[in-house]
């Protein structure tokens, strides 16, 4: 397995200090607590906020200045996207083949077999802050969605981990196969390498949070009706906790919202400006 060759790669006492993250444990796991969250979410916007504030009394870094680490920021996210995205398949795809659809989505057994990888890409949306960073630096304009987005997801990954939903592993194997492809178009784009599918990365994403909320839905949905003891039709009892279940799909839905608003702000509007100027 790719996992094992991986951590053979890895020195004994490398793999012992990061004993923490191998798996969830609350107040010794870094950012494993609310406290830590907040914190986290709270510094960011005061470096988005107070960066902005500062940048006001200075020029913008030159371009030429930021592109290598700007290049190498996208490249090592997508690479690191697409390594994760790989052990996560390796992990789950042969446990569907074994247990079938329905415990691979709502079984505690699927979340246990992934878990570091949970905590590995929570770290990842730390990493991510750094997009907005750049944006400061270069004095671009930051839209709502871009602050907003990055601040929740890393909030709602901690969720999901702290409540072991067992469904998270679709989400986050949607958002890093996104990721791969949106982080290595910014690479292609820093080194003048012209990419004509960016509509549809925007799209990706779109159709992204649309299967996501399926997912959610069918997760929220057995399980309700399992607890419950409805007298629905449902596939079985769904593990997890409704409330990480429904913050995540107030926070998939929102997104889905903002991300159709941006892209028809985007690309429809583009196309009604260039009609009119002809």
């Amino acid at each position: 397995m790719i996992d094992s060759y991986l951590l053979a790669l890895v020195p004994a006492s490398v793999r012992e200090a990061t004993r923490p993250i191998q798996s969830w444990q609350p107040g010794v796991t870094p950012f494993s607590t609310p406290t830590e969250v907040v914190l986290a979410a709270a510094g960011y916007l005061l470096v988005v906020l107070g960066g902005q504030q500062v940048m006001r009394h200075f020029p913008a870094v030159p371009a030429h200045w930021l592109r290598l680490p700007f290049l190498l920021h996208n490249l090592l996210l997508s690479l690191g996207s697409l390594i994760l995205l790989v052990l996560y398949l390796e992990r789950t795809i042969p446990f569907l083949m074994s247990h079938g659809v329905h415990p691979t989505l709502c079984s505690f057994k699927v979340y246990y077999l992934v878990e570091m990888y949970h905590i590995i890409n929570y770290y990842f949306k730390y990493w991510e802050f750094i997009d907005t960073f750049f944006l400061v630096i270069k004095k671009k304009k930051l839209m709502f969605l871009h602050v907003y987005h990055h601040m929740a997801t890393a909030a709602l990954c901690y969720s999901q981990i702290k409540y072991e939903t067992p469904v998270s592993w679709v989400v986050i194997t949607m958002n890093l196969a996104v990721h791969v492809i949106m982080y290595g178009y910014y690479a292609m784009a820093t080194l003048g390498i012209r990419c004509p599918w960016k509509k549809w990365i925007t799209t990706g994403q779109i159709l992204q949070f649309i299967i996501d909320l399926v997912f959610c839905f069918y997760a929220w949905y057995n399980h309700a009706v399992s607890k419950l003891s409805l007298n629905l039709p449902s596939v079985g009892p769904c593990d997890g906790s409704p409330l990480a279940a429904g913050l995540g799909v107030a926070v998939l839905t929102s997104y889905l919202f903002l991300f159709i608003l941006f892209y028809r702000g985007t690309y429809k509007g583009t196309k009604a400006s260039t009609r009119k100027t002809q």
